[in-house]
């Protein structure tokens, strides 16, 4: 069973979006901010990080920043989502996919299974 890891300091969001990957056959950890996901990361390596952009104490960018700085992590796959347009996380994370919110269900769990699994459904 694949592992994905949520990150998003709106509580609803958060148990939403992980009933929903449950749903989808997915084991979900869960963090509300960039540091308690480096917490769970460190104790075990999920297959995506799917994180919000805007948090307290560790934003999404610092997190994607402080992931790809550990070799340990460096090659997890990372789903960003966010309100705020994308033009900024473009130029510091090119290689990273976004998706906007509010965002379609399906999309998301068509972007979630290809970046877990390699390829489209």
């Amino acid at each position: 069973m694949k592992t994905v890891l949520v990150v998003d300091d709106e509580f609803a969001l958060l148990e939403a979006l992980a009933t929903l990957l449950l749903d989808e056959g997915y084991r979900v950890l869960t963090a509300s901010n960039g540091q308690q996901a480096l917490e769970r990361i460190a104790e075990e390596r999920p297959h995506l990080v799917l994180t919000d952009w805007m948090m307290p104490v560790m934003d999404g960018l610092k997190l994607i920043g402080a992931l790809r700085a550990d070799p340990a992590s460096a090659s997890v796959p990372i789903l960003l989502m966010s309100a705020v347009d994308a033009a900024k996380t473009r130029t510091q994370h090119p290689d990273v996919p976004f998706i906007q919110k509010p965002f379609d269900v399906d999309d998301l769990v068509s972007r979630v299974r290809e970046l877990v699994h390699g390829a489209p459904p």
